[in-house]
């Protein structure tokens, strides 16, 4: 399935490390109802076995399909096949596109993370569907996450490849993401906005508003 612009407007990013003690299912429906329009399993630094992170996936691919949200899944290729995702995103160290398009369904979308033109450059002339480009503020979701780019770096990525999709990401809330929207992203990509919320329904129902 082909990724839109619009499928990116409200992206959650998720793995159960990042839903404190809550069920992550439930933390999906929530947010589900609360409007995102696009839903990454990123299933990193967290106890669970590789058995137990297939069947949660399973658990979120079926509440995905069933609300017709698009399912992806965080830099790991046989992990997208075995879930029947709907793609995958890939980071700078992982797979590379031409090298995950001979494995995946000729259908699935691919991702790539992208902080500079050349790396989105490469990532577009590669045959990639959509770009994350982050991170845009500080962050605390991700320990391994580099120096923020900001808005600006966005606005000059988004010059130099046209109308191609983009999703900005990293550190991004209700305060703040007009800046990501206003330099040319098609939308906004969060984890501890909405899952570290006291309402992740709500709090997916703000950030939805404000992306009007």
């Amino acid at each position: 399935m082909p990724i839109k612009a619009e499928d990116l407007r409200l992206y959650l990013v998720m793995g159960s490390q990042d839903c404190l003690d809550r069920d992550p299912v439930a933390v999906l429906q929530a947010a589900i109802s609360g409007g995102i329009t696009c839903f990454q399993f990123r299933e990193k630094h967290s106890a669970r076995n590789l058995r137990e992170t297939v069947e949660l996936g399973h658990s979120l691919r079926a509440l995905c399909r069933t609300h017709r949200i698009p399912f992806l899944v965080n830099d790991r290729v046989d992990l997208a096949l075995i879930l029947d995702a709907d793609g995958v995103h890939l980071g700078q160290d992982d797979l590379p596109v031409p090298e995950a398009k001979r494995i995946l369904p000729p259908s699935c979308v691919i991702g790539v993370s992208a902080r500079s033109i050349p790396e989105a450059r490469q990532a577009q002339q590669e045959g990639a569907d959509y770009i994350g480009i982050g991170p845009m503020f500080a962050t605390t979701s991700k320990p391994d996450a580099k120096q923020p780019i900001g808005p600006e770096a966005l606005a000059e990525i988004r010059q130099a490849l046209g109308d191609f999709p983009i999703v900005g990401i990293g550190g991004i809330t209700v305060d703040n993401m007009a800046a990501v929207r206003q330099a040319g992203a098609d939308g906004i990509a969060v984890i501890s906005a909405i899952t570290r919320a006291d309402s992740p329904e709500q709090a997916a129902q703000q950030l939805r508003q404000c992306s009007r």
